[in-house]
Protein backbone atom coordinates (compact mmCIF):
# COMPACT_ATOMS: atom_id res chain seq x y z
CA UNK A 1 0.00 0.00 0.00
CA UNK A 2 1.13 3.60 -0.88
CA UNK A 3 2.00 6.53 1.75
CA UNK A 4 -1.13 8.02 0.73
CA UNK A 5 -3.21 5.15 1.07
CA UNK A 6 -1.78 4.58 4.73
CA UNK A 7 -2.44 8.64 5.53
CA UNK A 8 -5.64 8.37 3.92
CA UNK A 9 -6.26 5.43 6.48
CA UNK A 10 -4.93 6.71 9.55
CA UNK A 11 -7.01 9.86 8.44
CA UNK A 12 -10.61 8.51 8.22
CA UNK A 13 -9.65 6.24 11.21
CA UNK A 14 -8.74 10.10 13.37
CA UNK A 15 -11.92 11.42 12.27
CA UNK A 16 -14.00 8.50 12.66
CA UNK A 17 -12.83 7.97 16.64
CA UNK A 18 -13.07 11.70 17.18
CA UNK A 19 -16.70 11.80 15.91
CA UNK A 20 -17.63 8.55 17.84
CA UNK A 21 -16.12 10.47 20.97
CA UNK A 22 -17.86 13.50 20.36
CA UNK A 23 -21.46 12.00 19.02
CA UNK A 24 -21.76 9.41 22.11
CA UNK A 25 -18.40 9.32 24.53
CA UNK A 26 -18.17 13.06 25.05
CA UNK A 27 -14.86 12.89 26.71
CA UNK A 28 -12.01 15.17 26.85
CA UNK A 29 -10.88 14.97 22.97
CA UNK A 30 -7.77 12.70 23.80
CA UNK A 31 -9.35 10.83 26.29
CA UNK A 32 -11.54 9.44 24.13
CA UNK A 33 -9.68 9.52 21.11
CA UNK A 34 -7.72 7.09 23.40
CA UNK A 35 -10.64 4.89 24.80
CA UNK A 36 -12.02 4.52 20.82
CA UNK A 37 -8.27 3.79 19.81
CA UNK A 38 -8.04 1.27 22.58
CA UNK A 39 -11.15 -0.35 21.84
CA UNK A 40 -11.41 -0.16 18.17
CA UNK A 41 -7.28 -2.54 18.80
CA UNK A 42 -8.91 -4.96 21.29
CA UNK A 43 -11.96 -5.56 18.57
CA UNK A 44 -9.22 -6.25 16.15
CA UNK A 45 -6.99 -8.98 18.57
CA UNK A 46 -10.13 -10.55 19.32
CA UNK A 47 -10.88 -10.81 15.41
CA UNK A 48 -7.37 -12.21 14.83
CA UNK A 49 -7.49 -15.04 17.63
CA UNK A 50 -10.89 -16.04 16.22
CA UNK A 51 -10.13 -15.98 12.91
CA UNK A 52 -6.58 -15.42 12.05
CA UNK A 53 -6.79 -15.48 7.85
CA UNK A 54 -9.07 -12.50 7.43
CA UNK A 55 -7.01 -9.96 9.92
CA UNK A 56 -3.34 -10.84 8.39
CA UNK A 57 -3.62 -8.40 5.89
CA UNK A 58 -3.95 -5.54 8.67
CA UNK A 59 -0.92 -6.56 10.65
CA UNK A 60 0.78 -6.83 7.07
CA UNK A 61 -0.66 -3.02 6.55
CA UNK A 62 0.89 -1.92 9.68
CA UNK A 63 4.01 -3.55 9.47
CA UNK A 64 4.53 -1.00 6.72
CA UNK A 65 4.17 2.49 9.46
CA UNK A 66 7.34 3.25 10.32
CA UNK A 67 6.29 4.77 13.61
CA UNK A 68 9.87 6.03 14.87
CA UNK A 69 10.13 8.40 11.80
CA UNK A 70 6.07 9.13 11.37
CA UNK A 71 6.45 10.35 15.42
CA UNK A 72 9.92 11.62 16.18
CA UNK A 73 10.66 13.15 12.58
CA UNK A 74 7.90 14.29 11.53
CA UNK A 75 4.77 14.76 14.21
CA UNK A 76 6.92 15.72 17.06
CA UNK A 77 8.55 18.96 15.87
CA UNK A 78 5.17 20.59 14.97
CA UNK A 79 3.49 18.97 18.37
CA UNK A 80 6.10 21.38 20.05
CA UNK A 81 6.37 24.10 18.26
CA UNK A 82 2.45 24.92 18.81
CA UNK A 83 2.50 24.02 22.02
CA UNK A 84 5.12 26.65 22.37
CA UNK A 85 3.73 29.08 20.16
CA UNK A 86 0.47 29.29 22.60
CA UNK A 87 2.07 29.55 25.37
CA UNK A 88 1.89 32.59 27.18
CA UNK A 89 5.68 33.35 27.97
CA UNK A 90 4.75 36.32 30.79
CA UNK A 91 3.31 33.35 32.77
CA UNK A 92 6.16 30.99 31.93
CA UNK A 93 8.94 33.36 32.88
CA UNK A 94 6.83 34.20 36.94
CA UNK A 95 7.41 30.53 37.04
CA UNK A 96 10.50 29.33 34.95
CA UNK A 97 12.71 27.99 38.49
CA UNK A 98 9.85 25.09 39.06
CA UNK A 99 9.61 24.66 35.48
CA UNK A 100 13.61 24.35 35.01
CA UNK A 101 13.14 21.95 38.09
CA UNK A 102 10.56 19.62 36.85
CA UNK A 103 11.90 19.50 33.50
CA UNK A 104 15.35 18.83 34.03
CA UNK A 105 15.88 16.97 37.62
CA UNK A 106 12.57 15.32 37.51
CA UNK A 107 13.47 13.45 34.29
CA UNK A 108 16.79 12.24 35.55
CA UNK A 109 15.23 10.94 39.33
CA UNK A 110 12.21 9.28 37.65
CA UNK A 111 14.82 7.68 34.95
CA UNK A 112 17.14 6.41 37.45
CA UNK A 113 14.01 5.08 39.87
CA UNK A 114 12.51 3.80 37.40
CA UNK A 115 15.59 1.80 35.70
CA UNK A 116 16.64 1.08 39.55
CA UNK A 117 13.58 -0.13 40.23
CA UNK A 118 12.35 -2.35 37.24
CA UNK A 119 16.04 -3.64 37.17
CA UNK A 120 15.73 -4.71 40.53
CA UNK A 121 12.14 -6.44 40.52
CA UNK A 122 13.33 -8.18 37.01
CA UNK A 123 16.11 -9.58 38.89
CA UNK A 124 13.94 -10.40 41.76
CA UNK A 125 11.54 -12.24 39.27
CA UNK A 126 14.13 -13.98 37.50
CA UNK A 127 14.07 -12.10 34.10
CA UNK A 128 17.00 -10.09 34.48
CA UNK A 129 18.14 -7.33 31.41
CA UNK A 130 20.66 -5.21 31.06
CA UNK A 131 20.63 -1.78 33.14
CA UNK A 132 21.38 0.15 30.14
CA UNK A 133 17.78 -1.04 28.87
CA UNK A 134 16.19 -0.02 31.90
CA UNK A 135 17.48 3.31 31.59
CA UNK A 136 16.23 3.36 28.20
CA UNK A 137 12.87 2.38 29.18
CA UNK A 138 12.67 5.50 32.15
CA UNK A 139 13.96 8.12 29.86
CA UNK A 140 11.37 6.66 27.31
CA UNK A 141 8.29 7.25 30.08
CA UNK A 142 9.58 9.79 32.47
CA UNK A 143 8.55 12.62 29.88
CA UNK A 144 4.97 13.33 31.07
CA UNK A 145 2.49 14.39 28.13
CA UNK A 146 -0.74 16.33 30.07
CA UNK A 147 -2.43 17.36 27.45
CA UNK A 148 -5.01 15.15 28.66
CA UNK A 149 -4.90 16.73 31.96
CA UNK A 150 -5.07 19.83 30.96
CA UNK A 151 -8.65 19.53 29.63
CA UNK A 152 -9.69 18.39 32.81
CA UNK A 153 -7.35 21.16 34.64
CA UNK A 154 -9.05 23.94 32.98
CA UNK A 155 -12.92 22.66 33.81
CA UNK A 156 -11.98 22.16 37.40
CA UNK A 157 -10.42 25.91 37.39
CA UNK A 158 -7.15 25.35 39.00
CA UNK A 159 -4.94 28.45 39.25
CA UNK A 160 -3.17 29.27 36.42
CA UNK A 161 0.32 29.34 38.48
CA UNK A 162 -0.58 25.64 38.63
CA UNK A 163 -1.52 25.01 35.04
CA UNK A 164 1.26 27.23 33.59
CA UNK A 165 3.72 24.87 35.39
CA UNK A 166 1.78 21.62 33.61
CA UNK A 167 2.27 23.38 30.45
CA UNK A 168 6.09 24.43 31.11
CA UNK A 169 7.39 21.36 31.85
CA UNK A 170 5.81 19.34 28.95
CA UNK A 171 7.24 21.75 26.33
CA UNK A 172 10.66 21.59 27.58
CA UNK A 173 10.67 17.69 29.30
CA UNK A 174 9.96 16.28 26.10
CA UNK A 175 12.94 17.86 24.59
CA UNK A 176 15.09 16.56 28.09
CA UNK A 177 13.69 13.31 27.53
CA UNK A 178 14.60 12.74 24.12
CA UNK A 179 18.34 13.50 24.58
CA UNK A 180 18.86 11.54 27.51
CA UNK A 181 16.77 8.12 25.47
CA UNK A 182 19.25 9.33 22.37
CA UNK A 183 22.33 9.73 24.72
CA UNK A 184 21.46 6.45 26.31
CA UNK A 185 20.78 4.74 22.86
CA UNK A 186 24.42 5.48 22.16
CA UNK A 187 25.63 4.24 25.15
CA UNK A 188 23.87 0.93 24.59
CA UNK A 189 24.99 0.57 20.78
CA UNK A 190 28.67 1.36 21.42
CA UNK A 191 28.57 -0.49 24.64
CA UNK A 192 29.51 0.95 27.80
CA UNK A 193 33.41 -0.28 28.03
CA UNK A 194 34.18 2.55 25.11
CA UNK A 195 31.73 5.37 27.35
CA UNK A 196 33.06 7.57 29.96
CA UNK A 197 30.68 9.98 32.10
CA UNK A 198 32.73 12.82 30.38
CA UNK A 199 31.84 11.69 26.99
CA UNK A 200 28.23 11.21 28.38
CA UNK A 201 28.18 14.47 29.68
CA UNK A 202 29.78 16.07 26.64
CA UNK A 203 26.91 14.60 24.66
CA UNK A 204 24.26 15.56 26.58
CA UNK A 205 26.08 19.24 26.68
CA UNK A 206 26.46 19.27 22.71
CA UNK A 207 22.63 18.20 22.02
CA UNK A 208 20.64 20.33 24.93
CA UNK A 209 23.14 23.21 24.19
CA UNK A 210 23.06 23.28 20.68
CA UNK A 211 19.36 22.52 20.13
CA UNK A 212 18.91 26.00 22.95
CA UNK A 213 21.04 27.81 20.60
CA UNK A 214 19.80 26.73 17.03
CA UNK A 215 16.55 27.66 18.80
CA UNK A 216 17.80 30.92 19.86
CA UNK A 217 19.06 31.56 16.30
CA UNK A 218 16.13 29.49 14.22
CA UNK A 219 13.52 32.04 16.04
CA UNK A 220 15.20 35.28 15.56
CA UNK A 221 15.42 34.66 11.69
CA UNK A 222 11.58 33.81 11.67
CA UNK A 223 10.96 37.16 13.55
CA UNK A 224 12.92 39.36 11.47
CA UNK A 225 11.09 37.81 7.94
CA UNK A 226 7.92 38.31 9.47
CA UNK A 227 8.49 41.70 10.82
CA UNK A 228 9.19 42.52 7.35
CA UNK A 229 6.09 41.65 5.67
CA UNK A 230 2.29 41.57 6.40
CA UNK A 231 0.30 39.09 4.83
CA UNK A 232 -0.96 36.33 6.85
CA UNK A 233 -0.92 33.50 3.69
CA UNK A 234 2.25 33.83 3.63
CA UNK A 235 3.44 34.27 7.16
CA UNK A 236 1.52 30.80 7.64
CA UNK A 237 3.88 28.91 5.28
CA UNK A 238 6.75 30.84 6.46
CA UNK A 239 6.25 29.45 10.27
CA UNK A 240 5.73 25.75 8.68
CA UNK A 241 8.64 26.12 6.77
CA UNK A 242 10.62 27.37 9.56
CA UNK A 243 9.59 24.35 11.83
CA UNK A 244 10.57 21.51 9.58
CA UNK A 245 13.88 23.60 8.32
CA UNK A 246 15.25 23.87 12.14
CA UNK A 247 14.19 20.45 12.61
CA UNK A 248 16.12 19.14 9.67
CA UNK A 249 18.94 21.20 10.55
CA UNK A 250 19.13 19.97 14.30
CA UNK A 251 19.48 16.22 12.58
CA UNK A 252 22.36 17.51 10.71
CA UNK A 253 24.09 19.59 13.35
CA UNK A 254 23.44 16.46 15.84
CA UNK A 255 21.82 18.60 18.42
CA UNK A 256 18.41 18.58 20.24
CA UNK A 257 15.44 19.80 16.94
CA UNK A 258 12.77 19.12 19.75
CA UNK A 259 14.78 21.55 22.47
CA UNK A 260 15.16 23.74 19.16
CA UNK A 261 11.71 23.69 18.34
CA UNK A 262 10.60 24.55 21.40
CA UNK A 263 12.91 28.19 21.90
CA UNK A 264 12.34 28.95 18.51
CA UNK A 265 8.24 28.75 19.56
CA UNK A 266 8.36 30.60 22.31
CA UNK A 267 10.91 33.08 21.26
CA UNK A 268 7.66 33.68 18.01
CA UNK A 269 5.22 33.70 21.12
CA UNK A 270 7.32 36.35 22.95
CA UNK A 271 8.38 38.85 20.69
CA UNK A 272 5.91 38.21 17.09
CA UNK A 273 2.58 39.35 19.38
CA UNK A 274 3.32 42.47 19.10
CA UNK A 275 6.23 43.62 17.09
CA UNK A 276 6.62 41.24 14.46
CA UNK A 277 2.73 40.41 13.22
CA UNK A 278 -0.57 42.12 13.04
CA UNK A 279 -3.68 41.42 14.30
CA UNK A 280 -5.00 39.61 11.92
CA UNK A 281 -1.99 37.82 11.29
CA UNK A 282 -1.82 36.64 14.56
CA UNK A 283 -5.30 35.39 14.53
CA UNK A 284 -4.92 33.12 11.43
CA UNK A 285 -1.07 31.80 12.56
CA UNK A 286 -2.49 30.67 16.02
CA UNK A 287 -5.10 29.21 14.77
CA UNK A 288 -3.44 27.16 12.07
CA UNK A 289 -1.51 25.55 14.44
CA UNK A 290 -3.97 25.01 16.28
CA UNK A 291 -5.68 23.12 14.20
CA UNK A 292 -2.52 21.20 13.26
CA UNK A 293 -1.69 20.72 17.41
CA UNK A 294 -5.21 19.09 17.18
CA UNK A 295 -5.20 17.50 14.39
CA UNK A 296 -1.17 15.48 15.23
CA UNK A 297 -2.52 14.94 18.65
CA UNK A 298 -5.56 13.00 17.67
CA UNK A 299 -3.70 11.41 15.08
CA UNK A 300 -1.09 9.78 17.51
CA UNK A 301 -3.42 8.56 19.73
CA UNK A 302 -4.77 6.48 16.63
CA UNK A 303 -1.22 5.47 15.87
CA UNK A 304 -0.62 4.55 19.91
CA UNK A 305 -3.88 1.98 19.50
CA UNK A 306 -2.75 0.97 16.34
CA UNK A 307 0.52 0.45 17.63
CA UNK A 308 -0.86 -2.17 19.56
CA UNK A 309 -1.21 -4.81 16.93
CA UNK A 310 1.33 -4.73 15.92
CA UNK A 311 2.92 -6.58 19.63
CA UNK A 312 3.64 -9.69 20.77
CA UNK A 313 1.86 -10.62 23.78
CA UNK A 314 3.64 -13.26 26.39
CA UNK A 315 1.54 -13.75 29.16
CA UNK A 316 4.78 -14.31 31.17
CA UNK A 317 5.37 -10.64 30.95
CA UNK A 318 2.07 -9.48 32.03
CA UNK A 319 3.52 -9.32 36.25
CA UNK A 320 6.39 -7.21 35.03
CA UNK A 321 4.44 -4.87 33.20
CA UNK A 322 1.82 -4.71 35.85
CA UNK A 323 4.87 -3.55 38.12
CA UNK A 324 6.55 -1.23 35.84
CA UNK A 325 2.99 0.52 35.79
CA UNK A 326 3.03 1.03 39.42
CA UNK A 327 7.03 1.57 39.59
CA UNK A 328 6.83 4.78 37.05
CA UNK A 329 3.56 6.32 38.93
CA UNK A 330 6.05 6.14 42.29
CA UNK A 331 8.90 7.31 40.18
CA UNK A 332 7.33 10.14 38.86
CA UNK A 333 5.39 10.82 42.30
CA UNK A 334 8.73 10.89 43.78
CA UNK A 335 10.42 12.89 40.47
CA UNK A 336 7.72 15.87 41.64
CA UNK A 337 8.22 15.66 45.23
CA UNK A 338 11.77 15.85 45.25
CA UNK A 339 12.48 18.78 43.70
CA UNK A 340 10.35 20.46 46.04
Amino acid sequence: MSIFNIATLLMLLTATFGYLNVRFLKLPDTIGLMVVSMLFSLALIIGHIVSPKEFDFIWQLLDQIDYTTLVLDVMLSFLLFAGALHTDTNLLKSAWQSITLFALLGVFISTGLVAGLLYGFLWLVNLPIDLIYCLLFGALISPTDPIAVLGILAKANVPKATEIKIVGESLFNDGVGVVVFLTLLEVAQQGTDSITVGSVAGLLAKEAGGGLLLGLGVGYALFWILRTIDQYQTEIIITLAAVMGCYWLASQLHVSGPLAVVVAGLFISDQARSEAMSAVTLEYVEKFWEIIDILLNALLFVLIGSRLLSLTFEWAFAPPALAAIGIMLVARYAANRIPL
